[in-house]
């Protein structure tokens, strides 16, 4: 993801995957620090039961989040969600309707201390195999 490869925008950036055939269904970025938190949050009302979401912030991902935005996520999977902050780094996939949480979670704190780039945390990288949806 990359502001150059004009792949990503401002926020958080959200893939919707069919559970059972890995078609891609949808994709958006939401602005969290200068736009409005209700567009997504009725953008996460609407996934279907089954859909793979997999998200990512790139720049700030948190500003605007409330909490009914992260408990939706939440409900997604994600366990980082309710500590993500102000230009954390964070890529997670989880899906709509799953019972239990998400071992696809990746997540680094701003810290001017600790920061790798200039203001800016580490990368945070993540592979692995999403189970098919079973009936």
């Amino acid at each position: 993801m990359s502001g150059v490869k004009n792949n990503v925008g401002r926020g958080i950036n959200v893939a919707l995957v069919n559970g059972k055939t890995g078609e891609t269904l949808d994709t958006k970025f939401f602005d969290m620090w200068g736009g409005d938190v209700a567009p997504f949050i009725d953008f996460l009302k609407s996934i279907q039961d089954g859909t793979i979401v997999l998200m990512s912030t790139y720049d700030d991902g948190a500003t605007k989040l409330n909490e009914e935005a992260r408990k939706l996520i939440a409900e997604l999977g994600s366990t980082s969600i309710t500590n993500l902050g102000f230009r954390d780094n964070w890529v997670f996939c989880g899906g709509k309707g799953i019972k239990t949480k998400s071992p696809f979670e990746q997540h680094i704190k701003n810290n001017k201390d600790t920061n790798k780039y200039e203001g800016w945390p580490e990368v945070v990288e993540m592979e692995g195999c999403i189970p098919q949806k079973q009936d």
